[in-house]
């Protein structure tokens, strides 16, 4: 099969589209045909060796966790999906080798896997996984936002705080979005209240949540906090996949939890979560993408087409 792989840590260069051997089946796991491939920050970061500490890699690696497709076969153990059923999945292991998502075929187990949300094109499915878990753990795990409670979100038009906002007012949260005012309209259409990202921030918070908010969701880092704290009050709830060094701030990193990933998909079924795709390219175009993402810091994802 065809796939996009890289036999050594380096720069987009790395990445070559090479024939390799279709992986095997298990009793209890499920072959996908991919459709489509997002590209996350971590698909940079694993192919630089930045991850090589925690990581055990082996060569040639295969990039990428988010994949949507259809089922090809599913292990006599994996009796909840059949030939032909359309999944979103995150195939994220704790071992970097030949088993990723730029390929024309991915075997991952069942907790991997969730139905495809029939409103979505393949480019939009495969953008859920990874933020949409990484914003719903923020959300309703980390911060535990409900009903009726105000939620700050930094970097709020970007990939993991997009979905963090749809999530949030998917449960009544009111949401107020930090980020560059080219974006307000976006943010806006996803149900927040834009408030700029420059060092007014924190007084614009204060004129619409006079006590301040209950939550910060911070996808930023680079200080912002710090910042924050005057927008919240004694008893606000913090977290960021960024700056996870304060005492009271509690780090956000995606961990496959089946339910979640479901319940993910499901608000995309039931139209309350859309991803944002901008950029779709060839899979051979894989080292383009890499390069894009790199240096594009605009609203939207960029994903990969694979197959038909």
């Amino acid at each position: 099969m065809k796939a996009i792989i890289y036999q050594r840590y380096g720069g987009p260069e790395v990445l070559e589209l090479a024939e390799v051997e279709p992986p095997k089946v298990h009793v209890d796991s499920v072959l996908v045909r991919v459709r489509a491939a997002a590209v996350n920050p971590a698909d940079l970061q694993m192919r630089e060796g930045l991850a090589h500490a925690n990581v055990p890699t082996y060569f040639p690696v295969i990039p990428g966790w988010d994949i949507a497709g259809v089922v090809e076969e599913a292990g006599p153990g994996a009796p909840e999906f059949r030939p032909g059923d359309e999944v979103v999945g995150y195939v994220r292991t704790s071992v970097s080798h030949l088993h990723g998502g730029y390929a024309g075929l991915v075997s991952t187990d069942v907790p991997a896997l969730a139905p495809k949300p029939d409103g979505l094109s393949w480019e939009q499915a495969a953008a859920l996984p990874l933020a949409g878990l990484t914003a719903y753990q923020a959300v309703t795990r980390v911060l535990d936002v409900q009903s009726g409670e105000s939620l700050l979100v930094y970097g709020a038009a970007g990939g993991v705080g997009s979905m963090a906002v749809q999530i949030a007012v998917a449960r009544g949260a009111t949401v107020l979005g930090a980020d560059a005012a080219r974006r307000d309209d976006y943010l806006r259409g996803l149900g927040a209240t834009p408030v700029g990202d420059d060092d007014q921030v924190t007084e614009r918070v204060r004129a619409l949540v006079p006590d301040g908010v209950d939550a910060v969701f911070d996808t930023v880092g680079r200080g912002t906090l710090e910042r924050a704290a005057a927008a919240g009050h004694d008893a606000t709830r913090y977290a960021s996949t960024v700056d996870i060094a304060g005492p009271d701030t509690r780090p956000v990193f995606a961990r496959l939890v089946s339910a979640d990933l479901h319940a993910v998909t499901e608000l995309a079924a039931t139209g309350r979560l859309l991803p944002h795709v901008a950029v779709v390219l060839p899979l051979e175009a894989a080292a383009d993408a890499h390069r894009l993402a790199a240096t594009r810091h605009d609203t939207g994802r960029i994903v990969l087409r694979i197959g038909a």
